[in-house]
């Protein structure tokens, strides 16, 4: 089993926790990519592994691959309780995203 850095989930959950803030359309925004790309640098330090999904991640910013990389990295029943949670203000489905992973 992987472990992975206090620093690294704590930066998933903040994007998640703050969808409206880091997200535009379903993909992150600019303020959202800083802090995907700061969470990605540490993510691929301690996991090389995981490089061809954070590099896919980089070309396409959108929300189904962010959940990818949390739910590995969270897992995703830590994801599903996240999104519960702090859900978007309005009406939207993140259950169905979820469900594509």
């Amino acid at each position: 089993m992987r472990s992975f850095g206090p620093d690294v989930k704590n930066l998933l959950r903040k994007l998640l926790r703050n969808y409206s803030l880091y997200f535009s359309h379903d993909a992150l925004n600019s303020e959202g990519r800083k802090v995907f790309e700061e969470m990605a640098r540490m993510l691929i330090y301690e996991h090389p592994e995981l490089k061809p999904m954070v590099k896919k991640a980089r070309r396409d910013p959108s929300l189904q691959n962010i959940l990818k990389i949390a739910s590995i990295v969270l897992g995703e029943d830590a994801v599903k309780q996240l999104i519960s949670l702090y859900k978007h203000p309005y009406k939207y489905d993140f259950e169905d995203k979820i469900q594509k992973i």
